[in-house]
C-alpha cells in the first residue's frame, strides 16, 4: 500500500541515464517502501531496467517521453522542448499536482529555466534559489543558498533566502528556530557590499520571523557546525560550494599519495582504514546529493549529473522529506505572517 510521496523521476537524466536513475529508485524505495514513482523517459529502455526490478509492481508507472534533454541544449532550447522531454514532463507532472515532487540529474540550466516558467514563484519571492546541503562537525548539516541560480541579488533577494533556508532547515532537520547567517569576507558588522549589510539589518529588525539571524560568518567557518543556514549571492556561493568540493577532493587524493608513498605507509593504511573510510564517506558528495529550487510553487530536486546510485537514492530521500514535510506550503506561510521590511535610503 503506498502511503506516498509521489514522485515523479527524469529517468534520462544525468550521465548514466536510466542505467543509475531506476537502481536508484530500487534502492530508495527499499529504504522507504510506501514511496510510488512515475519514471519519465524512452519506454523501450525504461522498462528494461525496470524489468530487473519485481518489487516495482505497485509502486511504479512508466510515461514514454519521446525526448530527452543534454547537456548541451541551452535553457531557451530546454524550454520549447518541455512537453516533449523527461525533463519537462517530469516539471508538468508536479505542476498538475500528479506528482508531489520531481527529481532530475540533468542539465542544471534547463531544470532551472523550466522549473521557473512552468511552477513560477510562490507569492512574495522574487527569484528562486538553488539550496543544499553541506557536511559539517555539528549536528545537523548545513543548509546554504544561493548556489548559482542567482549571481547578483540585491538585500531584499538576500532577505527573502533567509526566510526560504530557514524554512528547508525547518523541514528537513525539524528545528523550530534554526539559526541563519550571511556568507562575508568578515564577521564585523562594517564589513562586506551595502546590499549585505543592508540584508543583515532587515533580518535584524523583522523580529518575528521563525529564524534567529546571526550575523555573518566567512567561508573557512561552514563546516564547524555553528549555524543551520549559510545565505549568499549565486556568484559567491557557488564558489564557496566548488572550493569547499575541490578541497575534499585534495585531501583524498593527498591521502591516497601518502598512503602508497612507502611498505611503512601500506602499512599505516591497513591499520587506520576504518577511519580512512569514514573520512571518505564524510566528504563524498554522493551522501548529501540533491540540492533544491526554493521559492517554486512546487519542489523540484537537482542530483548531481555524475551521480552514483546510491546518490540518487539519497536525492530522492531529499525529495521526500521535503514533500512530507510540505516544504512549499511553510515557505508561503512564512512571507504572508511577515512583511518585509525596505532596504533604507541610501
Amino acid at each position: 500500500m503506498n502511503l506516498g510521496p509521489c514522485l515523479a523521476i527524469d529517468a534520462m537524466g544525468g550521465d548514466g541515464g536510466p542505467a543509475i536513475t531506476v537502481a536508484g529508485v530500487a534502492l530508495a524505495l527499499s529504504r522507504d517502501p510506501g514511496l510510488c514513482f512515475t519514471l519519465f523517459g524512452d519506454d523501450a529502455v525504461v522498462r528494461a531496467e525496470c524489468a530487473r526490478h519485481p518489487e516495482f509492481s505497485g509502486h511504479v508507472t512508466i510515461v514514454h517521453a519521446p525526448d530527452a534533454i543534454t547537456g548541451e541544449d541551452r535553457p531557451s532550447q530546454a524550454i520549447r522542448r518541455a512537453k516533449t522531454t523527461s525533463m519537462g514532463m517530469v516539471i508538468n507532472a508536479v505542476k498538475e499536482r500528479r506528482a508531489d515532487a520531481a527529481i532530475s540529474a540533468g542539465n542544471t540550466g534547463a531544470l532551472m529555466a523550466m522549473a521557473k516558467i512552468a511552477l513560477r514563484t510562490i507569492p512574495g519571492i522574487d527569484r528562486p534559489a538553488l539550496a543544499a546541503l553541506l557536511p559539517t562537525l555539528g549536528a545537523h548539516d548545513l543548509v546554504m543558498l544561493d548556489l548559482g541560480a542567482n549571481t547578483e541579488c540585491d538585500s531584499r533577494n538576500l532577505f527573502q533566502f533567509a526566510v526560504m533556508g530557514a524554512a528547508y532547515a525547518r523541514s528537513l532537520h525539524e528545528t523550530e528556530l534554526p539559526t541563519v547567517r550571511r556568507l562575508n569576507i568578515g564577521t564585523e558588522e562594517m564589513k562586506g557590499t551595502e546590499s549585505l549589510r543592508e540584508a543583515a539589518a532587515m533580518l535584524r529588525a523583522a523580529r518575528h520571523l521563525p529564524l534567529r539571524f546571526d550575523g555573518f560568518a566567512e567561508a573557512s567557518s561552514l563546516g564547524r557546525g555553528e549555524t543551520d543556514v549559510i545565505v549568499s549571492d549565486g556568484f559567491s556561493g557557488n564558489i564557496a560550494l566548488k572550493t569547499a568540493e575541490g578541497t575534499a577532493r585534495f585531501i583524498a587524493d593527498l591521502l591516497r599519495r601518502s598512503f602508497t608513498s612507502s611498505l611503512r605507509s601500506k602499512f599505516g593504511f591497513m591499520l587506520s582504514k576504518p577511519a580512512i573510510t569514514l573520512l571518505r564517506k564524510g566528504m563524498d558528495p554522493n551522501m548529501r546529493n540533491g540540492a533544491v529550487f526554493l521559492g517554486l510553487n512546487g519542489t523540484v530536486v537537482k542530483s548531481h549529473g555524475s551521480t552514483s546510485v546510491e546518490g540518487f537514492a539519497n536525492a530522492i530521500e531529499v525529495a521526500t522529506k521535503l514533500a512530507r514535510g510540505r516544504l512549499t506550503d511553510r515557505i508561503a506561510a512564512d512571507l504572508a505572517a511577515i512583511t518585509v521590511p525596505e532596504p533604507s535610503a541610501a
